[in-house]
């Protein structure tokens, strides 16, 4: 009989487990930005911390940080777009430096095709079929009719995101009074809500931290990219600084896309040197750097990081990747805190 009410609480369990996954999924176009923004709040908490304990209204703070995000975000968007349209300016000499690879290789696998046939129509004549050519996919360019139709969801995302971001900065007390309302026993509210707001410091640090590592990394992107001779390296230096953000697959990434513009400006084996540039700081940084500045506050197995991550881009795409690794550190930090306050509620409790 307990081995059945196991076996049923572990089927609850997991039934209810993919039911918040398949609600998260379908949720995604309202579930993204809300997450996005409670993120965003957690991050900005310091600076409304700040404006509170300057006797200021919590209007003020929340206004300043939904604008200082707002900016932040348009600046960035009128950062990446040079960048993408260098990608698009340089992709036709990229695309015929890659079909000479392609042409060598498919000659190579062309070679290795006819001895396989050979040796097969020596043994079996019979059985040596022509292979059907391949029919070559051809590749849909968007147009202006079709960023005309999806602009009215990138503005309502954009509409919850800023909502949810305001309220929240403008509420947490509220809410972190009523989570420890509901989740805390008599006699230890206080301490609770007072570790919530530790938690949200926590990783407010830590992801400030994470922020000027990125800056340095970025700068000295440029500043490699700039003496080796790459055009707009200052533009690639950024794009450096906002996709090691995205832990492994980020600076994969961009290993990748400068392979591409190595290829395009250069010959030879000079195309290779901005990657490898890149991929130097980067491990630099990876094994040394972010160890020591980060290590020593909150270390997370890197199994789980990746782990977030990759259910994180599989979940809800960009948005995902960019929330995993703070959400993680929420998670992780609130419940070490929240077990804390049972186990001293529990202590409390007359036997």
């Amino acid at each position: 009989m307990d081995q059945t009410e196991r076996l049923a609480r572990i089927s609850v369990i997991l039934t209810g487990a993919f039911a918040v996954v398949a609600a998260l999924r379908l949720g995604q176009d309202v579930l993204a930005p809300i997450t996005l923004a409670l993120v965003a709040g957690v991050v900005l908490s310091p600076l409304s911390d700040f404006w509170e304990r300057h006797g200021d209204s919590p209007v003020w703070g929340a206004l300043l940080g939904l604008l200082a995000t707002l900016v932040l975000v348009g600046c960035l968007a009128l950062t990446i777009q040079p960048v993408v349209a260098s990608l698009v300016e340089q992709a036709p000499k990229v695309w015929s430096d890659m079909q000479e690879v392609v042409h060598a290789i498919r000659g190579l696998m062309r070679g290795l095709s006819e001895v396989k046939d050979s040796v097969a129509s020596a043994i079996a004549p019979e059985a040596n079929a022509a292979n059907p050519p391949t029919a070559e996919e051809s590749v849909t360019v968007p147009t202006v009719a079709d960023a005309i139709m999806i602009a009215p969801a990138i503005l309502s995302r954009i509409l919850i995101f800023a909502g949810t971001l305001f309220f929240f900065l403008l509420t947490r007390a509220e809410i972190y009074d009523w989570v420890s309302l509901r989740l805390s026993g008599r006699g230890t509210r206080a301490q609770l809500a007072l570790r919530l707001r530790l938690a949200e410091r926590n990783v407010a640090r830590y992801f400030l931290t994470v922020t000027l590592i990125n800056a340095g990394l970025g700068v000295l992107t440029a500043v490699a990219l700039g003496m080796i001779g790459v055009t707009a390296a200052p533009t690639w230096g950024f794009a450096a600084f906002l996709l090691n953000f995205v832990v492994y697959l980020g600076p994969a990434v961009f290993v990748v896309v400068l392979l591409f513009v190595g290829i395009a400006q250069f010959d030879g084996a000079h195309s290779l040197a901005p990657a490898a540039a890149f991929l130097t700081l980067n491990t630099l940084e990876g094994q040394f750097i972010t160890p020591t500045l980060v290590g020593r506050h909150m270390a997370v197995n890197p199994l789980l990081v990746f782990l977030a991550l990759i259910f994180g881009l599989w979940l809800w795409g960009p948005v995902g990747g960019v929330v995993a690794i703070p959400l993680l550190l929420w998670v992780l930090v609130l419940s070490d805190a929240l077990t804390e306050g049972r186990k001293v509620a529990a202590t409390d409790q007359p036997a």
